[in-house]
């Protein structure tokens, strides 16, 4: 008798969960962007709010809770209800801070459920026009001929353009001296004027400087050509072998949200991913759309956390405070 009550009782947990599925939403979806409007992150939500709204007939509303590091809008969503109503959108951030900070409010592996990928960007590494190097295995011997000589740009401690170049400095052994700024044009700015000589850099904002010959691009940091600098060879092409570090950005959740909502959030993000006039607006953004499921996102985002983890390490690089 037992056994019959608890499979029934199983069995009406298993289709409340499913009619909730097949119902939600019901109301707004709030999408946490843990930084200030602009940039990124910005694009990569409203792309997503655009298109919940269209698919589900209900609102999908951005909400920027910016601070410590993109901390404060991540523990939001990492303590909401998991209902599947409110959703995390950020870029690597969500994988760097699982190490960067000593303490966080939350754990990225155990407190988040993976949605979707949106899409990635790549980075580049440039030089001021009077470095002499016209080549990144040109540039590696320069700065092995002269340790501690060249002065590298960031946009932050332990922000992706700084894990980016302290990754190209362990993987090549070269001694360059790690400059901080507030922002890739600031940096930028600084490299045109000579006063550091590298940079990695987001491609988007890159790109006004590199056509106007302000600076040299050496390399792109994808796994692959970026397809809006295809002459431009990668770290990968360049003499620093397995080298990849683009800046990616997807969708997550709390971790106990269903899974048939969290299905249902994937497969309309992929749909519109899949039509190429979404894919060419995501592009004229800077972004390169790609498509995962949960479970490939789930991979990737905890391969992103250990090897962060491993670049943290090796170069003691600590949140700003």
């Amino acid at each position: 008798m037992r056994a019959c009550l608890f499979a029934g009782a199983l069995a009406c947990a298993i289709t409340s969960v499913a009619s909730a599925a097949d119902a939600y939403p019901t109301k707004p979806v709030r999408l946490v962007v843990p930084f200030a409007p602009g940039g990124g992150n910005d694009i990569a939500a409203r792309f997503v709010a655009m298109r919940l709204t269209e698919a589900f007939g209900q609102s999908a509303v951005v909400d920027n809770r910016a601070g410590a590091g993109s901390t404060i809008g991540t523990d939001i969503v990492a303590k909401s209800a998991p209902d599947g109503y409110t959703l995390l959108v950020v870029h690597n951030a969500i994988a760097i801070n699982q190490t960067l900070y000593a303490k966080l409010p939350y754990d990225t592996v155990r407190d988040f459920a993976q949605v979707a990928m949106i899409g990635a960007t790549t980075n580049t590494l440039v030089v001021n026009p009077g470095v002499p190097a016209r080549s990144t295995k040109e540039l590696i011997a320069l700065v092995k001929s002269k340790p501690g000589s060249l002065n590298y740009a960031s946009t932050g401690a332990g922000g992706t353009a700084h894990l980016a170049m302290e990754y190209f400095r362990l993987e090549t052994g070269t001694n360059l001296v790690h400059i901080p700024y507030k922002g890739t044009a600031p940096g930028l700015t600084d490299v045109v004027a000579n006063q550091v000589q590298v940079m990695i850099s987001a491609l988007p904002g890159t790109v006004p400087f590199i056509n106007s010959k302000r600076v040299v691009a050496l390399a792109t940091t994808g796994a692959k050509r970026s397809a809006f600098l295809p002459d431009l060879p990668t770290l990968n092409e360049s003499g620093v072998p397995g080298y990849e570090f683009d800046t990616w950005y997807g969708v997550h959740a709390p971790a106990r949200v269903p899974k048939e909502i969290i299905a249902k959030l994937n497969a309309e993000i992929v749909k519109a991913l899949s039509k190429p006039e979404v894919k060419d607006q995501l592009f004229k953004q800077g972004i390169e759309a790609q498509i995962m499921t949960p479970a490939e996102f789930t991979k990737h985002v905890r391969a992103e956390v250990a090897k962060m983890g491993k670049i943290i390490k090796a170069s003691g690089a600590k949140a700003e405070q």
